[in-house]
């Protein structure tokens, strides 16, 4: 049966109402649904902008003028070139509003006036024209970045709108203007005016200014470096906008038409990152965001083409790597710290990996460079710079066997004084030197002057340290030898301005001590024998330089000081491969003098420092002769400085230094001598040697049951005989003494020793 109108009628009206029902019930879960989304998809924002990269470490190093030492373009906000809004000029900022976001201070982050503008035009035009994002919805967008669609600019409006109720519009735009991202990884307008003017805001014409509020818009597509020309319509509609709001004239308007773009890219940094890299690391903890270190910027880029053109020209004798310290010992700043790799051959033009290493804190072997401070504790001890010693052959035991020192030359002198053998850099009288001061006083010097590099006790080191066989750092060396710069005082040197601490001074060497080393260091005459009379190291204004090599020729090192200034270089292979019989002397002593050329540039220089207490004596030096009279032809006379407490008593004669106990250094107890075969029986002789022997004293050498053997040397030339031996030595003086009429006597303890 069919249902009736009014039943049909009333079916009908229940089933739209309940279609109506679910669509209301469809709309209202959609939309709280939606709204959920929104809620959860908003990001809260912070009360501060300031304190967005708090937790990134935004300390920047400049060099003592302020020129940053490093700066990274591969960070998510600048770091490094923050300014206050105050600073910026007026028109800068006005050209940003008027370009990005004119209603800027009169929305609450959203300008919905300029969304539908934007999109009726979007619209028209079927693809995207403006998007009409806010100078706040662009802050949102840094915060919080997220893909580039319709969903995202509704969540950014929400969140430009919490931003403007939590933070002013003078912090938004400040924000803004120093973390707007630009081409080639740079943010800000201070970034963005060195990247394409290399200028500072407030040098820019006002073309420029207009150039930069553009170039945020699209900073690949307007790329000035590729082609200027392409914003010049830009730049004129929104120079014309300026003007029709009057923040421009004609007369500005017709400038900024006629003028040219002008770009300077900016002035590469200069190589400093192993300098930045220790004043990061040794800071003082609690200092303010800015390090201002004692680095010179133009000392450092002359200083690093110096060392570089030096190893270019090594390259062929296999010397890859190279550091130089330069600092005013005066005021303990460090002025230049550089670090260079050469290529390893002419197709590899990059340097070398390991220039990655910072040289200038890495130990090395420092050879004779170490020799001044040795000498200096000498002097301290009551040695003078006249005092004789014995420069002869010289042998040490090494387990069983037997090791010969000599010097570079190969050649021994005699009897020599300390300013020679310091200035000749002769080995054997240096190891009779430490014999004298003793091991541990020199391992203490050396302690108080932080060469914490000797990480191992004295009997570790023994006497090789007189030599050099201890690792230190090219920074230790360079305050080692401020320190008898600073008339024997040490001040550790300090990387920024203004933050010496006097509180660390030490007085390491005597006023005296410190500055007669200086004398010797920079005297060319006291050098001549091993060095010549022409040497490098003869420098135009009076500098103490002296010289190290290592074993095999594996480090060089030249080191300086004159009136204000002291200079390190070290040159050799991080591989720890030996260079082609590199010096000292040769390798890093001509970047040297270049340096001390520079250093010197426009100043006015003084003599090294000498203690007044030191006076001139003209003396004749004792070489052991019994028989040294007064007369000039038989001893020529010789002008020395002294202390009050080291004259001389007769001022002709100065005795030679005190020698150790009586050693016997030849054969040593335990020593295995290997018979040669090939070589005649005749012409095979050993060599027996005493140390600490005076003159005239007579030395009785017996030899198993051999009949014994006198003589007045100290050395006897023995035909070697195979099998095992024990050998006596007895000395005795050859004058009576006032006691009781006896005759001294000295007997060493028997040495075995066997040749095979």
């Amino acid at each position: 049966m069919p249902f009736s109108p009014s039943h049909q009628n009333k079916l009908r009206n229940k089933l739209r109402n309940k279609f109506l029902l679910c669509c209301a019930a469809t709309i209202i879960g959609s939309t709280g649904l939606f709204t959920i989304a929104t809620i959860s998809a908003i990001k809260p924002v912070t009360t501060s902008l300031r304190d967005i990269n708090s937790d990134v470490q935004t300390v920047r190093l400049t060099d003592r003028a302020g020129q940053p030492l490093e700066i990274s373009y591969k960070n998510q906000w600048n770091h490094f070139d923050f300014v206050p809004l105050y600073e910026i000029p007026e028109f800068m900022k006005t050209c940003f509003i008027l370009s990005e976001d004119k209603n800027f201070y009169t929305h609450h982050g959203v300008d919905w006036g300029a969304r539908f503008s934007a999109l009726r035009q979007n619209i028209a035009a079927w693809h995207r024209v403006r998007g009409a994002s806010t100078i706040t919805e662009q802050v949102v967008r840094m915060i919080n970045p997220r893909p580039r669609t319709l969903w995202s600019r509704w969540i950014e409006g929400f969140e430009a709108a919490q931003l403007e109720s939590k933070v002013s519009k003078a912090d938004i735009l400040e924000f803004y203007l120093n973390q707007v991202p630009y081409a080639a990884n740079r943010r800000g307008v201070i970034q963005a005016a060195r990247y394409y003017f290399n200028r500072d805001l407030t040098t820019l014409t006002q073309k420029e200014m207009i150039a930069l509020s553009i170039l945020v818009r699209a900073p690949g597509a307007y790329d000035l470096y590729k082609n200027p020309d392409r914003m010049n319509a830009a730049i004129l509609r929104l120079a014309t906008t300026l003007k029709e709001n009057g923040v421009l004239d004609q007369n500005d308007l017709t400038s900024i038409t006629s003028e040219k773009l002008s770009l300077t890219p900016a002035s590469p940094l200069i190589e400093a990152r192993h300098f930045a890299r220790y004043v990061r690391t040794h800071a003082p903890a609690g200092i303010n965001e800015q390090y201002v270190t004692t680095l010179d910027s133009s000392l450092q880029k002359r200083t690093q083409s110096i060392l570089d053109a030096r190893l270019a020209s090594l390259r062929k004798k296999h010397v890859y790597n190279a550091a130089a310290l330069v600092a005013d010992y005066k005021t303990g700043e460090i002025l230049a710290w550089v670090v260079a790799g050469a290529a390893k051959d002419k197709d590899q033009p990059s340097p070398t990996p390991s220039v990655e290493i910072d040289t200038v804190t890495t130990p090395r072997q420092p050879g004779s460079s170490m020799k001044p401070f040795l000498y200096a504790l000498a002097l301290d001890k009551g040695w003078t710079a006249a005092t004789i010693l014995d420069d002869s052959p010289l042998a040490e035991a090494i387990g069983s066997g037997l090791h010969n020192f000599r010097n570079y030359s190969n050649t021994y002198y005699g009897p020599i004084s300390v300013r020679e053998a310091l200035g000749n850099s002769l080995n054997i009288p240096a190891l009779r030197t430490i014999r004298a001061v003793g091991v541990g006083d020199y391992m203490t010097a050396l302690k108080q002057m932080h060469f914490d590099s000797l990480s191992e006790s004295s009997e570790i080191y023994e006497e090789g340290l007189a030599l050099g066989n201890g690792a230190v750092t090219l920074l230790e060396m360079v305050e080692g030898y401020a320190t008898l710069a600073n008339h024997g005082i040490y001040k550790p040197l300090h990387f920024l301005l203004y933050q010496q601490d006097r509180s660390k001074q030490t007085r390491i060497y005597s006023d005296e001590s410190a500055s007669l080393i200086g004398n010797i260091l920079s005297d060319p005459w006291a050098r001549r024998l091993e060095f010549g009379a022409g040497s490098v190291l003869n420098f135009p204004i009076q500098t103490a330089v002296k010289t190290g090599t290592s074993t095999d020729y594996r480090d060089a090192w030249t080191l300086g000081y004159n009136d204000r200034y002291v200079v390190g270089i070290w040159m050799g292979n991080l591989d720890n491969t030996p260079m082609n019989e590199i010096t000292g002397s040769y390798g890093p002593a001509l970047a040297l003098r270049s340096i001390f050329s520079l250093l010197n540039e426009g100043r006015e220089t003084s003599p090294l420092y000498l203690s007044p207490r030191l006076t001139k004596h003209d003396i004749c030096i004792h070489t052991g002769d019994n028989h040294v009279g007064d007369n000039p032809q038989t001893c020529p006379l010789k002008t020395e400085w002294f202390t009050p407490e080291t004259v001389p008593q007769s001022p002709q004669i100065v005795p030679a230094a005190k020698h150790q106990n009586i050693e016997l250094v030849r054969p040593t107890d335990g020593l295995k001598i290997a018979y040669d075969p090939r070589i005649p029986k005749e012409s095979q002789k050993f060599r027996f040697e005493l140390t600490g022997v005076k003159t005239g004293q007579i030395i009785t050498w017996s030899l198993d049951d051999q009949p014994p053997i006198s003589s007045t040397s100290p050395t006897l030339l023995w035909p070697i005989e195979r099998g095992r031996h024990t050998l006596k030595v007895d000395i005795k003086a050859d004058i009576k003494t006032d006691v009781g009429g006896q005759e001294k006597s000295h007997s060493l303890p028997p040495v075995k020793f066997m040749v095979k």
